[in-house]
């Protein structure tokens, strides 16, 4: 499992501050707005748009702003034009690094995610220099409860996960993207308890960084996840937990 994946997890465990409550649902409406305009604005019939506005809920995002978003996709109502693209780049250490935007300002961004790169420890790179190490994925994590872990990652594999991963009290679910609605819906059909759902990029293969290492990368990676048009960070470097934790901390 990639240090990227422990990492949203720790993130998502800590919360949102009031500070960045705001960024958050920026980052939320964006993700709508693009569903929307690429799907349609039926969450019945647009699975993307579905998972977006379920991430809103789980925030505590305003109706209001699902709604504004959701028309500004559909051109319902007036409002930027968002582009998304893909920017890759190297971290410390060589850490490959995948930064997915959302922006109304291609050169604006390019200049800002340089800029970041730079001054912690890393550089970005050509388009296609990281992206070979990445593939498109489905990511669902499911709370284990009182549940036998390994049983119900049986289960899961039954169900057609590609592959399934056991922490703690959580089993991370790996599909094809286009399996990722399908899986997650037999989930909840069985009565358990889907945590989240999404579109992620899995690293094909890791890299161990020792704790200095491990800090300047989870330095750049909060950096860049803290700028208003990224939307995620992928990153291929195995950290422990230990080590996120006493960041974090």
């Amino acid at each position: 499992m990639s240090g990227h994946s422990k990492w949203s997890q720790i993130r998502r465990q800590k919360g949102v501050n009031d500070a960045k409550r705001g960024q958050l649902f920026t980052k939320l409406g964006r993700e709508i707005m693009l569903a929307a305009r690429q799907g349609g604005g039926s969450p019945d019939t647009n699975f993307r748009l579905r998972l977006a506005m379920q991430k809103a809920k789980e925030f505590n995002m305003p109706t209001e702003n699902v709604k504004r978003a959701i028309d500004r996709g559909t051109g319902k109502a007036e409002g930027v034009i968002i582009e998304e693209m893909m920017y890759e780049g190297y971290g410390p250490a060589g850490v490959a690094v995948l930064v997915e935007v959302a922006t109304d300002n291609r050169n604006r961004i390019a200049a800002e995610l340089r800029n970041i790169f730079m001054r912690n420890g890393g550089n970005m790179g050509e388009a296609g220099c990281v992206g070979w190490l990445f593939e498109p994925k489905g990511l669902i994590v499911l709370d284990a409860g009182k549940a036998d872990p390994e049983e119900l990652a049986l289960m899961v594999i039954d169900l057609g996960a590609d592959d399934v991963k056991i922490l703690d009290h959580t089993i991370e679910v790996y599909t094809s993207p286009t399996d990722l609605e399908k899986i997650r819906e037999a989930l909840v059909a069985q009565k358990l308890n889907v945590i989240s759902a999404e579109r992620t990029m899995l690293a094909k293969s890791t890299v161990n960084l020792d704790e200095a290492h491990a800090l300047k990368t989870l330095r750049l990676v909060e950096k860049l996840e803290d700028y208003d048009d990224v939307q995620k960070v992928y990153f291929n470097a195995e950290i422990s937990e230990e080590v996120m934790e006493k960041y974090e901390g």
